[in-house]
């Protein structure tokens, strides 16, 4: 079974990412395609392994394994929580639907740690950019200060919100660049501490529910492999 075949007729869960799930598109936006699938179990019997992403078969697309998608949504991955968040749903089956239902327990406080990381290489970059070219990447500085608001108010609400909503369009101006790149600054520290302040009374857990998705991932793979 190739690889393309694994995301064409095992797809459990697929959506839109990127700026058209965040509110942010523009004409020129392209359609980033996410995805699960399962691989079927009789494959995990074999000596070489089902792959545990694919990228394709369509341009701007990635699925992930079952498995190592519920893996990377238990450290508090981003892109994976995201994933699971995102207001643009393509596609759902049963097994789909079901990890949807279970999008509260992969999160936790855990998540401050992994958006702070993130945030933090992403900063390193656009502060190697000015250095270098006198300014950022503005669309990157965009997408920094949605990330750090998402975390913040992930903290504060112990909800995951992709869609940027009444944020738009000042957003959309630091894409542009018609923000000064000292005021881009600012809002970025700001967001960074209000996080921080956010975490020592936010309602997440300190840890996501591993048994409820270990029983999960377990029946789908158990049903998989008498289907």
């Amino acid at each position: 079974m190739q690889p393309e075949d694994l995301v064409r007729d095992h797809t459990i869960y697929a959506c839109v990412m990127g700026s058209r799930a965040f509110g942010l598109a523009t004409p020129d936006s392209d359609i980033d395609r996410r995805g699960v699938f399962v691989a079927p179990t009789p494959l995990f019997w074999r000596f070489e392994k089902p792959p545990t992403h694919v990228e394709g078969p369509a341009e701007e697309q990635f699925a992930w394994e079952l498995e190592r998608f519920c893996e990377l949504a238990l450290r508090g991955n981003p892109n994976i929580l995201e994933c699971l968040h995102s207001p643009l749903v393509e596609y759902a089956d049963d097994t789909g639907r079901e990890l949807l239902s279970l999008r509260g327990a992969f999160l936790s406080r855990r998540a401050h740690d992994t958006f702070t990381r993130y945030a933090e290489g992403q900063r390193r970059k656009l502060d190697a950019d000015v250095r270098v070219h006198g300014a950022p990447r503005w669309k990157h500085a965009m997408h920094l200060l949605r990330l750090l608001t998402s975390a913040r108010d992930l903290l504060r609400t112990g909800e995951l919100t992709v869609d940027v909503g009444q944020e738009r369009e000042p957003l959309l101006a630091v894409r542009r660049g018609e923000v000064p790149w000292p005021e881009v600054e600012s809002r970025m520290a700001r967001l960074a501490a209000e996080a921080e302040a956010a975490l020592s009374r936010t309602p997440l857990p300190p840890e996501p529910d591993h048994a409820r998705v270990a029983d999960f991932v377990f029946r789908v793979r158990r049903a998989s492999a008498v289907a």
